[in-house]
């Protein structure tokens, strides 16, 4: 079994540069080149489990991280793929939106506020199946605070790596109201379709 880098149709974007997108793209492919690395190595490990009893705890310490790296960066890069496409307030999406949270300005307003969070890490929007609810989650790193259960509808990421080259340290929030203008909603819509069905 090997994880395999998914490709990306990104256009030009706001704010958020070709080169920078590009470079963002070379950290995800880390993450499934080490993701498959570890996994590997955790195989070969587990042959002798016992004298590699320390080992492979670790390891499995690090898949976490790199697994989680690599399935938020395909959310991220997959909402910017196929160009710009306007929320939809009549969508599924919009109306729990809607629901949960009154309007989608309020809901946006939160989520931006989520995103500038101090320190690395996710703006995390998570459908919950068991309630029926959109919760928002903060996860450190890539991996601290994901929600156990929660289907992953759109994730932004807030590590530097991602808008330092074109918003500089100073330009987190203007890095964060360019995200959005430059969303496809319509592919997120879709993921928040498949989430009630998954």
């Amino acid at each position: 079994m090997k994880y395999e880098e998914q490709k990306f149709d990104i256009p030009k974007l706001k704010g958020m540069s070709t080169k920078s997108i590009e470079e963002h793209l070379k950290l995800y492919s880390g993450y499934v080149k080490h993701t498959n690395l570890i996994y590997e190595k955790i195989s070969e490990l587990s042959k002798d489990p016992e004298t590699n009893s320390y080992l492979l705890g670790e390891l499995h310490r690090r898949f976490s991280f790199e697994w989680n790296g690599m399935r938020n960066h395909e959310h991220y890069f997959r909402s910017l793929q196929g160009g710009t496409y306007s929320h939809n307030p009549d969508s599924d999406l919009g109306k729990i939106i809607n629901r949960d949270f009154e309007t989608f300005d309020n809901w946006l307003k939160e989520f931006k506020l989520l995103s500038l969070t101090r320190g690395i890490g996710w703006a995390m929007l998570y459908f919950d199946p068991v309630v029926e609810k959109l919760v928002h989650a903060w996860v450190d790193e890539q991996h601290l605070g994901q929600l156990n259960g929660g289907r992953l509808i759109l994730g932004l990421d807030m590590w530097e790596h991602s808008y330092v080259y074109d918003y500089q340290p100073s330009g987190k929030k203007q890095y964060v109201e360019d995200f959005f203008e430059n969303l496809n909603w319509k592919t997120i819509e879709d993921v928040f379709r498949d989430s009630l069905t998954s």
